[in-house]
Formats: structure tokens, C-alpha cells, sequence
């Protein structure tokens, strides 16, 4: 019997090990899909969750503190955003070096990855601290609102960069198609503050509760446990953390990449919370009814679009990995498919949410004048569920193929350009109609916008490859 050939054997070895370091440049995309989104569904909706389980314990304490976090709830997802592009940078840069067969590369730049993405969230959140007053000031916080305001936003403030280092691991595991071990992460420290969110806020077993400041601590404990399981879950990945790597330079190729798409992908992700906030502070005019019943229902439509973020989240390492091994037929076969989605559940959930507003508002207070707000607010605004769910797996497409450039300017054009000339040109004659149905008319541009973008980038890419 005639022995292996060498030459054949360290092919067949190169191509297992591909295999492993890039499992999603083979196989049906579709499996890959939903392989990673439903992973993704859970962990996303572990995170929702948490803004839904402190609506219903706060709005326990009184009208005044749900109204405070209705002006606080913009500003945590802002910052949450920010570090949802960290996230999606790291996984862009590594999913691509993953993709090109470069396992040092990929294992380079997740290292600078984690260690940017706690220095970031330690940045971000000592300048939160220092501006609590002038920001809150600026989106017209009443006087009687922002001792609760800074009660919860101090805390929660130096807890941040928590936050963003289980983002960056997030982005590593990611990156590697470990889906599964991202969502468990979110699942651990969402679970942490389910418990201590009764205890911490209204008080339990004897315990008084700290009001609502209670609702940050329970956030930050789950955070800290969070973070420690992700180095655990890190640990057991393919591509690990190696602060060696960083010790022997070569470290303007990842900072370059992470920059490049992490940067733009940040702030894109942080302009629709900006924009939310600047509606907030318009519809803080409406009054308290108004404003408790926009905060109510925001924190429904989170929930109610987890499985378009989740999609949007796992879109990244399928096209980012394809990308990188050259595979441009898979990456733009991944994004049809996942603007198919994005259309049949936006719609179905449209009529769902349209047909029982005043239930849901039901679960969240027994207040007839805030309960007209959240129903109307969810009739209007649901329609552009299929739109933004468009918008962000637009967006993700497009950091995944270093373009993260054509996202921002999309999302500053969506909400600059659309959203609030809407709200300011009809809020006089339409009052809050006009705030939501201007979240409404940015869906569907953001959905116009980002639809014809990835038709063009993928489709020039494919007749390139393909002449």
C-alpha cells in the first residue's frame, strides 16, 4: 500500500483547519442563519428583558421615577450602542482575518480588541459621570425629576465599562461563530439582575429596597457577573486573548481595523438613541402622561424587535467571514435572505401589536391617560418595525464588508435628515402623533436607504468576481 502524500496530507490538515477557524464559509447559509440568530434571540432578548423587568418593578414606585426613566432610557441605550459598535468592529476585523485563513491576525486583533473596549468603556463612562446635569438639561429633564435621574445614572455611570468589556468578548466569540456562547454570557448577567431587581428596588425579606437606585445596582452586579463569565467562555474559544501578541507590537494593523469599522459603527449605532432623546425631549412637553406612555411602550418595541437585532447581530460574522475567504456569492445570498426576515416579522409583529396595544399597556400601569399614550405610540410607530429591522441588518452587512462608513452617514441622514424635521414641522398641529410618526418615516427611509446600498456594494463585488 502506497503511503500518503506528504504534500496532500498538509492540505487536507490546512483545510480542517480553515474549517474550523472559518465554519461559516461552507455549508447552507440558511442553517448558518438561523444556527446563529437563535442563540442570538435569546441573549437579545435576556438584555431586553432587564429594561422591561425595571419598567415594571420602578413603575411600582410612582409615576415621578417611571417618568425618569423614561429621559434615562435613551441614554442607556445610547451608551449601550456604543458599545454595540465596539462589538461590532471587533467582530468585523476578526471574522475577516478569520475568513482570509490568518489565525494570528484574527487572535492580534481580538486581543487589541477586548483591552480597547475596556479602555473606551472607562472613557465613556467617567465623562457620562462628569455631564449627568448639562446632559439630562439639555433634553428639558424637569426640576422635580433629576434627583431621581442622577440617583440612577451615577452608579450606572462607573458600572459602564462592565458593559463594554462583555462587548468586546462578545465581538470575539462572534467573530468566531460561537453565537451560542455570546447569548449565555447575556443570559447570566440578565439573569442577575431578574433576581435583584425586586429585592434592590422595592425590597424583599425584610430588606426596604433602595427606590431606584436599586434598579442600577442589580444592573452593574449582573454586569460583573457577566464579565466574568465571558473570560471563562473566551477562554474555552478557538481564538483566545493573548496580551503577548500586543507586547510584541505590531499593533497599528488592529487598531487601524477596529477604528475603521468600529468607530463609524459605534456612532451609528448611538445616532437613532440620540435622536430618541431629542424626541424624548419634545414629547416631555406633552406632559407626564404622555412622556410615562412613550417610555412604557419604547420598552415593549425593544422587546418586540429582539429577533431582528439578533439578526442583525449574527449577519456580521456570516458576511464578514465569507467576505474574507472571497466568497461574495454566500455573503450577498445570507443578506437576501435576511432582509426576507426582517420583512415577514416586522409586518406580522405590525398587526399583532396594532390589534392589542391597550392590553400590553395594561401590564405596565393602570393610568387611563398613559395607557391612550402607549397605545397610540404602538399604532403608529410598529409599521416601521419591518423598516428598521432593514435598517440594521443593512448596517451590519455593511461593517462587516468595511463599509461602516456607508452606515453612519445612513443613520445621520436617517435621523437628521428625516426624523426630526418631521417631528419639529408637525408637532404643533399633530402634538406626540407627529413624534411617533416620525420614528415611523425614518424606518422607512433607513429601510429605502440601506436596501438599495447593499444591492449596490454586494452586487458590484459579485459582478467583479463573476464578469
Amino acid at each position: 500500500m502506497t503511503a500518503p502524500s506528504p504534500t496532500i496530507d498538509s492540505a487536507d490538515t490546512a483545510d480542517a483547519r480553515f474549517a474550523q477557524m472559518a465554519p461559516l464559509t461552507t455549508g447552507p447559509i440558511t442553517r448558518h442563519l438561523v444556527g446563529q440568530t437563535l442563540p442570538g434571540i435569546v441573549g437579545v432578548a435576556a438584555i431586553m428583558s432587564i429594561g422591561l423587568i425595571d419598567a415594571y418593578f420602578i413603575g411600582q414606585l410612582g409615576g415621578e421615577a417611571l417618568a425618569a426613566i423614561s429621559f434615562i432610557f435613551p441614554i442607556t441605550i445610547a451608551l449601550g450602542s456604543l458599545g454595540v459598535g465596539v462589538m461590532v468592529g471587533i467582530n468585523s476585523m476578526v471574522s475577516r482575518a478569520l475568513g482570509e485563513g490568518d489565525e494570528v491576525k484574527a487572535a492580534r486583533r481580538a486581543t487589541f480588541g477586548v483591552v480597547f473596549s475596556l479602555v473606551a468603556g472607562l472613557t465613556i463612562g467617567l465623562g457620562v459621570y462628569a455631564l449627568i446635569d448639562p446632559l439630562f438639561d439639555l433634553m428639558n429633564a424637569p426640576a422635580d425629576l433629576l434627583p431621581l435621574i442622577k440617583l440612577y445614572m451615577a452608579p450606572f455611570a462607573l458600572g459602564f465599562p462592565l458593559q463594554i468589556g462583555i462587548m468586546g468578548f462578545s465581538g470575539v466569540l462572534r467573530a468566531q461563530g460561537e453565537a451560542g456562547k455570546s447569548s449565555a454570557i447575556n443570559v447570566s448577567f440578565a439573569a442577575v439582575n431578574w433576581i435583584l431587581d425586586p429585592i434592590l428596588i422595592t425590597g424583599a425579606f425584610g430588606f426596604e429596597g433602595w427606590g431606584i437606585t436599586g434598579a442600577a445596582y442589580a444592573t452593574i452586579s449582573g454586569w460583573a457577573a457577566g464579565f466574568v463569565f465571558a473570560i471563562f467562555m473566551v477562554r474555552r474559544a478557538a481564538i483566545r486573548i493573548d496580551l503577548g501578541l500586543l507586547r510584541r507590537g505590531q499593533l497599528v494593523d488592529p487598531a487601524v481595523a477596529i477604528l475603521r469599522v468600529g468607530g463609524p459603527a459605534a456612532f451609528s449605532n448611538a445616532i437613532n438613541p440620540i435622536g430618541l432623546s431629542i424626541l424624548t425631549a419634545l414629547i416631555a412637553a406633552q406632559g407626564h402622561d404622555a412622556l410615562a406612555g412613550f417610555g412604557a411602550a419604547g420598552r415593549l418595541q425593544s422587546f418586540a424587535t429582539v429577533p431582528l437585532l439578533a439578526l442583525s447581530g449574527s449577519i456580521g460574522a456570516i458576511v464578514g467571514q465569507n467576505w474574507g475567504a472571497r466568497k461574495y456569492d454566500r455573503a450577498r445570498e445570507a443578506a437576501v435572505w435576511a432582509g426576507g426576515f426582517c420583512l415577514v416579522w416586522g409586518l406580522g409583529t405590525a398587526v399583532l401589536l396594532f390589534a392589542a396595544g391597550e392590553w400590553f399597556a395594561r401590564l405596565f400601569t393602570d393610568n387611563p391617560a398613559v395607557i391612550r399614550e402607549f397605545a397610540l405610540y404602538i399604532n403608529i410607530a410598529a409599521w416601521g418595525y419591518a423598516g428598521f429591522g432593514l435598517l440594521i441588518v443593512a448596517n451590519g452587512v455593511l461593517n462587516a464588508v468595511d463599509r461602516a462608513s456607508f452606515a453612519l452617514t445612513q443613520s445621520i441622514l436617517r435621523v437628521f435628515l428625516v426624523m426630526l424635521p418631521f417631528a419639529l414641522l408637525f408637532d404643533q398641529a399633530l402634538g406626540s402623533s407627529a413624534i411617533y410618526g416620525a420614528e415611523l418615516a425614518a424606518n422607512i427611509f433607513g429601510a429605502v436607504t440601506g436596501v438599495a446600498l447593499i444591492w449596490w456594494v454586494l452586487g458590484r463585488r459579485v459582478k467583479r468576481a463573476h464578469p
